[in-house]
């Protein structure tokens, strides 16, 4: 084989890191050409001062410098012309216009998280279960429909990133293989005071960032896109139930009986708009002791009271987990850095990584969807 196709081969194994393909199906690899033992190539990144330029350009001189034969490389790093980037997103969007990404057709299960009340750890769990799914090898996006209380980019370690903008499409950060959008991300994150930014908006403008969030971002062909919902039944619950009614709720509380009652109607409010609540997570359910002892510091029982309440003949709502309370849960979600990575074998990374393991293998009903099938 031709050195020139060894290179071209090499750089096929090249993937942006934002969009998750490879460069030359991106058709981010110009010319290539190679003099002696010298490799000449051209990469055209999507836009000036592209996030991902620096691991782009050491992963092609990695790749390039592995091709037996090629002892140096000459790279080139250009820009792509608007014309380039209008092909970009055309190819992306597989000539669809833009429209939402998630709809009735769509092979995608969603999970919408969501609590009655705040301070139950709703945020915390829904990252540490996008992080868990990402590693059994799916696809996961992630939402960060809290906008009144964004935390996700915190949890992940990302607090400060920013999408990528190509043209009218927005690429999503990537933190432990999971894609994320959070209205953190657009916002100045301090103030002269250090005091940080107060999002204060109306229904409507909460409505259309939703729908930005699930039109403009690309997320690509996903197993799993999970909602972090803020709590109650506020406007962002409608706008959810009306965008995306196939999604499945998730129902997170504390074993506080108080907790449980407020969690309740939040699943109500789903059902109201069509979706389906599948289960109920109970967090900090105890907190164990050097001595092995367990001090139900929220009572107990609120969880599988939720659960029961919740169920219907028709619809069983089971009590998917009891988390307890731990430090390394805590101190992980400060550092931005996962419990099920960090500490797997901690009781509550057990506990998230066991929903984790039922998520992962509920398949996605092909009920009221197209086939794209015709009767000759």
């Amino acid at each position: 084989m031709p050195l020139v196709e060894r290179v071209l081969e090499a750089l096929a194994t090249v993937i942006d890191p934002e969009i998750r393909k490879p460069i030359t199906e991106l058709d981010m690899v110009g010319e290539v050409r190679v003099e002696g033992e010298t490799a000449h190539v051209t990469i055209k990144l999507t836009i000036v001062g592209c996030p991902a330029a620096d691991r782009i350009e050491h992963d092609v001189r990695t790749a390039v410098m592995g091709v037996p034969g090629i002892e140096t490389v000459d790279l080139t790093i250009t820009i792509m012309t608007k014309a380039e980037r209008d092909a970009l997103t055309e190819k992306l969007r597989n000539g669809r216009p833009k429209t939402l990404q998630f709809g009735p057709d769509s092979l995608t299960r969603i999970y919408a998280i969501t609590s009655g009340k705040g301070g139950v750890g709703k945020s915390t769990v829904t990252a540490n279960l996008a992080v868990a799914l990402a590693t059994r090898g799916l696809r996961v996006g992630l939402v960060d429909a809290d906008v009144f209380g964004f935390s996700i980019p915190g949890i992940l370690g990302i607090a400060g990133a920013k999408p990528t903008q190509v043209n009218d499409m927005i690429l999503p950060p990537v933190a432990f293989d999971v894609k994320v959008i959070s209205i953190g991300m657009f916002v100045d994150p301090s103030t002269s005071s250090g005091t940080g930014v107060a999002v204060a908006w109306r229904g409507p403008m909460l409505h259309r960032t939703i729908q930005q969030f699930l039109t403009d971002v690309y997320f690509g062909d996903l197993d799993i896109l999970l909602l972090d919902l803020p709590p109650g039944t506020g406007d962002i619950a409608i706008s959810i139930g009306q965008l995306l009614p196939q999604a499945e709720v998730i129902v997170v509380t504390t074993p506080q009986a108080a907790a449980a009652d407020v969690a309740e109607r939040s699943a109500l409010v789903a059902r109201q708009t069509g979706q389906r609540v599948i289960g109920v997570i109970e967090n900090m359910a105890g907190l164990v002791g050097a001595d092995g002892a367990v001090v139900q510091v929220f009572g107990t029982g609120g969880g599988a009271d939720a659960a029961t309440r919740l169920s219907t003949p028709d619809e069983p709502v089971p009590l998917m987990a009891s988390i307890p309370l731990s430090i390394a849960l805590r101190e992980g979600g400060d550092a931005g850095s996962p419990i099920v990575l960090s500490h797997p074998a901690d009781p509550a990374a057990a506990a998230i990584l066991a929903v984790a393991a039922q998520l992962a293998v509920r398949p996605r009903g092909l009920g009221g969807m197209k086939l794209g099938l015709s009767v000759s």
